[in-house]
């Protein structure tokens, strides 16, 4: 069993650990478990301690730095710099630097530096892996397997770079040609989150570099590491100097990085994924200047299960949906509404399925299915929803409370008789918390799955081909699986309505994200 701990926030992100030293509970764990340093010697290469701003690796200005942890041990991996202001402002720099010839390459240029960054990722995807679940606490087989979704952005990337096709349009009169073309739109800014943090970066950047743009991005302080791994092989791929940049700061700088990103006048582009409130806010700061933004912001998914559904279907749809890297997706199911003709036998086959696959555990064990929390607060946030539901008639089929583990770890949790007044059907819930709310029609499902000011993912399984159109088309969302619970794929466009974003990512239409359209107008002909 882990040990309890204090956590507390702040410069380093600092972790207290009943009074002990972080190397003496290392030792402990690593002889009892047997992972955590042998494992370590497979990442080890891939760890960097430094920024990387106009293809150097430096510092920040300050020389100040924080502690990065992992979640599932309380073990220091690595400090990187806590970077300012003043420190972002030179990145952006050199990005518009970078762009002035970057712009200039071709298509195909770009297509096979990007390729080369594919197959980098593709070599060292079980170290990466790895990596990911010790800073992040994923489960190594879900790391895995966002390692092999991150580097299909970049071989997606690198396909599309040569298709942003122009027009050549019908002109009024015959003395003129209408030509239009796509552009690069200069320097976009990136923040992105904790959650999937080799994917955000290259279907952010896959798609910036692409399109002839260059790049300065700000990863979250809780998943530095990885990003800076993942920029070391953009490096070592051959993209040139100032073409793709990536500047750390704790969360006593983020505020001020943050608002750099948005407005020093040579960023011409945003991109940000992450909650809703903090969108807005950067939406806010870029206004003065008019950039262009994509925003993929807070989900609140609805699961819908009809009468006429498969059970067992909706049951596994359900699975893979909620409790994906122990919920904290964007699109992951936050509300069920399950049809009273068939409510019974799925929150029974729901607990029977929870009890037989999920096993929590640190996530460099193949054997457990749920790790760590990315943090305490995620964890109160879980604790608050729950104790609010049964204070009004929930009721706790399974878990409920805070893992014998210790630490960040929650038991997978099944909550029946939810109605609409309770926190969980109101707040994206962000954890293992399955809420069961029982309906009797379909006006009525669609009603309350559409009552959300967002709009990310919803799902839903029938089998009644009329209503699977009715339901489809209704849904307030931008991304709906019908009849699945995992929706995501480089393939298709990734985005949301209402507050749930502006723009999409992924697919042939997420490059169009960096480019603009010019109409150049031939007379004298």
């Amino acid at each position: 069993m882990y040990l309890p701990r204090v956590w507390s926030r702040g410069l380093g992100l600092s972790r207290c650990l009943s009074g002990l030293h972080f190397s003496n509970i290392s030792v402990q764990l690593c002889s009892r478990q047997g992972i955590a340093f042998a494992m370590a010697k497979s990442y080890s290469s891939l760890l960097k301690d430094q920024a990387y701003v106009g293809g150097q690796w430096v510092p920040a200005a300050s020389g100040e730095t924080f502690q990065v942890t992992n979640p599932s041990s309380g073990e220091v991996l690595g400090s990187v710099p806590d970077m300012n202001a003043g420190d972002a402002t030179k990145a952006i720099r050199a990005a518009y630097d970078a762009f002035q010839t970057w712009r200039e390459t071709t298509a195909k240029e770009r297509s096979v530096l990007l390729r080369r960054w594919f197959e980098l990722i593709v070599e060292k995807k079980d170290s990466l892996a790895e990596l990911l679940t010790v800073e992040n606490g994923k489960p190594v087989t879900e790391s895995l397997g966002e390692v092999n979704y991150a580097a299909t952005f970049l071989e997606w990337f690198a396909e599309e770079a040569r298709r942003t096709y122009g027009d050549m349009i019908p002109a009024p009169a015959k003395s003129k040609r209408i030509v239009v073309v796509h552009q690069p739109v200069g320097v976009a800014s990136m923040i992105t989150p904790w959650n999937f943090p080799y994917a955000m970066v290259t279907r952010k950047a896959g798609a910036a570099i692409a399109a002839g743009c260059t790049v300065v991005l700000k990863p979250s302080e809780e998943t530095p590491l990885t990003t800076l791994a993942m920029v070391d092989l953009a490096h070592q791929a051959g993209i040139p100097a100032g073409v793709f940049n990536v500047v750390t700061c704790s969360r006593k700088n983020v505020d001020a990085v943050g608002k750099t990103l948005c407005t020093d006048p040579l960023v011409a582009k945003i991109s940000f994924t992450g909650s809703t409130a903090v969108g807005k806010l950067l939406l806010k700061w870029g206004a003065d200047t008019v950039k262009k933004a994509s925003m993929e912001l807070g989900g609140h998914a609805p699961f819908v299960v009809f009468d006429s559904a498969d059970v067992d279907a909706a049951v596994h749809g359900a699975m893979m949906s909620k409790f994906r890297y122990m919920g904290q997706t964007c699109v992951c199911a936050n509300r069920f509404l399950v049809q009273e003709g068939i409510h019974d036998a799925f929150c029974t086959k729901l607990e029977a399925a929870m009890a037989a696959q999920l096993k929590v555990g640190d996530g460099l064990d193949k054997g457990n299915s749920q790790g760590p929390l990315i943090n305490i607060k995620a964890v109160e946030k879980i604790e608050s929803q729950i104790s609010d539901a049964v204070s009004k008639g929930a009721t706790v089929v399974k878990g409920g409370k805070r893992h014998a583990l210790g630490g960040t770890f929650f038991e997978p949790t099944l909550l029946k008789g939810v109605t609409t007044d309770m926190l969980c059907t109101q707040q994206e819930t962000f954890g293992p918390v399955a809420p069961v709310i029982k309906f009797k029609t379909e006006e009525e499902a669609v009603t309350i799955a559409n009552s959300a000011n967002v709009g990310l993912a919803g799902y839903f399984f029938s089998n009644n081909i009329g209503q699977i159109w009715r339901v489809a088309e209704r849904m307030e969302v931008g991304m709906v699986g019908v009849n699945e619970g995992l929706v995501s794929m480089v393939e298709a466009p990734f985005g949301g309505v209402k507050e749930s974003g502006i723009g999409v990512e992924g697919s042939k239409y997420g490059i169009h994200e960096y480019l603009n359209v010019k109409y150049i107008c031939f007379g004298g002909i």
